[in-house]
């Protein structure tokens, strides 16, 4: 997966006008958070926030698959996040909306269109991107960090690439190989299994906070998927429907956990798409 996304990176970036790498937006102690720049040729570009996959507890802001959304005219900035490993949840949620505080504060300085963010995530990151979109001005999921405390951190749509959407579900809906993965995972961002901490994996799932006010969502997820149940896309989509907001379902007949298909031409651009429409 690595190889697939530092190609699509290699690229992208050759059409891109500049990258910068390790931009600060925030400290936490004595960590210090950061995260890429990928800017596309045309200046005041519309800005996708991106959050890397990984468990929770790997991944690197270096690995962006959606890099070819560069060329469709998009802002990219790759975000890292404190990892499950250097603490557990909500410090990511924390960690992300600060990033885009900090990008909607200096959005004169790298040129950026920053009136509507879009956010995406892969796997892990999928599961984060939708909570962050879904959680706009959420108080317990704001958190105060960064400088920049006086922005908003409110997206105006979101793309979860094969990610969690239940946390109180998905053990139940998981394959034998699946809870081997996710057992582990969710005991450490979450500090035990689900059914231990409800309290904290309700707060942890998208489903769990949708109202009337939602963003436009796309769901991409493959349907023989053995990490990630196809059924958390599912049920966000259905969650979605009730509430009478905008979502679009992809399943993609007899694929995994990721893969080049995700990011190939057609995927780009219906990404693209979507973008496009609500940024407008």
């Amino acid at each position: 997966m690595k190889s697939i996304a530092l190609f699509f990176l290699a690229v992208a970036s050759a059409f891109a006008q500049s990258t910068t790498i390790d931009v600060e937006y925030g400290r936490v102690g004595e960590t210090v958070l950061k995260l890429d720049l990928h800017l596309p040729k045309a200046g005041n570009a519309r800005l996708i926030v991106y959050v890397h996959g990984g468990a929770w507890r790997a991944g690197s802001k270096a690995d962006v698959p959606i890099a070819g959304l560069l060329d469709h005219g998009f802002a990219i900035a790759s975000v890292d996040y404190r990892l499950s490993t250097q603490a557990r949840f909500p410090a990511q949620i924390h960690d992300i909306k600060a990033a885009i505080r900090f990008l909607r504060a200096k959005s004169d300085l790298f040129h950026l269109n920053t009136d509507k963010i879009a956010i995406i995530g892969s796997s892990a990151g999928g599961h984060l991107a939708a909570l962050v979109g879904v959680t706009n001005g959420h108080k317990a999921l704001e958190g105060q960090i960064g400088e920049h405390l006086d922005q908003s951190s409110d997206i105006a749509c979101i793309v979860s690439l094969y990610g969690a959407s239940n946390l109180q579900s998905i053990l139940g809906q998981s394959t034998e190989f699946g809870l081997k993965m996710r057992v582990p995972a969710l005991q450490l961002l979450l500090g035990d299994v689900p059914d231990q901490v409800p309290d904290l994996a309700k707060l942890a799932s998208p489903v769990a906070h949708l109202d009337a006010k939602d963003p436009p969502l796309l769901l991409i997820h493959g349907d023989a998927d053995p990490q990630m149940p196809p059924q958390q896309s599912q049920e966000l989509a259905k969650a979605y429907e009730a509430k009478k907001r905008p979502v679009t379902l992809i399943l993609l007949p007899g694929s995994k956990h990721g893969g080049a298909e995700f990011y190939d031409e057609t995927r780009l651009k219906t990404m693209a798409a979507f973008l496009t429409k609500h940024l407008r």
